[in-house]
């Protein structure tokens, strides 16, 4: 099992080390692979993120345009690092028009990780919020826990590795359950939805979650009704990465910083904001 402190530690280890994972560097991408009609999968190589844990996330800047903060999608020994990037705006955009061979600039990796729990676990994603739970699966799935993993999306097309996920839980001997709210694959309606049943008939040590904001508070919500703890991955806006700008505060933390990651006592002590607002770039106070 991973230890709190060495969980919680994240960027904020030795100068040195912090210090390397800020430094800009330049980097190749190797794939560029279509995943869906508005996600791509981005793998380059890069020592310092191929360092990282399930979790943590790095910041990819796009020569000219602008830099955004990703979660990392996997990390191997050789170096490889991949993301997944939702075209969403100018700079996701300019990222999904770039080529094999085109060069981009990262920093990181950043924050903590989610913490390894033995036992029978269970995982919930919907979106692009699959990235860092699909990095945990396949550490988590090595280690032959037991496992129950739900993905999410608005259609099929939409659900992100699912083939990749079924055979990764299929090895530990798990539970593959998919869910679309169109109902062209899966349960119809929201990934929340069998939670409900899936907690009220099985006893979890650890629940975690990432995607929409709002879905995310709706499983935190039925994990306190049944006593599971949880960790969720959270997103704000990040501009910095370090700590510093504090656009991206929630409560008395700073996701960059004191995250991404949070376990079921913070995200109680932030539960006025969480799922229901942040900070926008003119750092005002917006409904999710």
């Amino acid at each position: 099992m991973v230890e709190e402190q060495s969980r919680r530690q994240g960027t904020k280890g030795s100068p040195t080390r912090r210090l390397q994972a800020n430094k800009m560097r330049t980097v190749q991408l190797l794939s560029v692979k279509t995943e869906s009609p508005t996600v791509k999968t981005f793998t380059f190589r890069d020592t310092e993120c191929a360092k990282a844990k399930p979790g943590q996330f790095l910041m990819l800047w796009i020569p000219g345009v602008d830099e955004i903060p990703l979660s990392i999608r996997g990390a191997d020994e050789g170096g490889l690092v991949s993301v997944a990037v939702k075209n969403v705006g100018e700079a996701t955009d300019s990222l999904h028009r770039k080529k094999n061979g085109e060069l981009i600039g990262v920093r990181g990796p950043f924050g903590n990780s989610f913490n390894a729990r033995e036992g029978k676990i269970l995982m919930v994603g919907g979106g692009t919020g699959i990235a860092p739970l699909f990095f945990l699966a396949r550490r988590l799935m090595s280690a032959c826990l037991t496992a129950v993993f739900v993905l999410g999306a608005k259609t099929k097309d939409e659900l992100l590795y699912m083939e990749e996920l079924k055979d990764t839980i299929a090895k530990a001997r798990g539970r593959f359950i998919a869910t679309t709210e169109d109902g062209s694959c899966g349960i119809t309606g929201l990934c929340t939805n069998p939670l409900k049943q899936i907690l009220a008939r099985e006893r979890f040590d650890m629940v975690y979650a990432c995607g929409p904001e709002r879905m995310v508070r709706r499983v935190f919500e039925l994990t306190e009704q049944h006593g599971v703890d949880m960790e969720a991955s959270l997103e704000r806006l990040m501009r910095c990465a370090m700590g510093l700008c504090g656009s991206c505060v929630i409560g008395r933390y700073r996701v960059c910083k004191d995250g991404p990651v949070f376990s079921s006592k913070q995200l109680r002590e932030v539960k006025d904001e969480f799922g229901v607002s942040k900070l926008d770039f003119d750092g005002k106070r917006i409904g999710l």
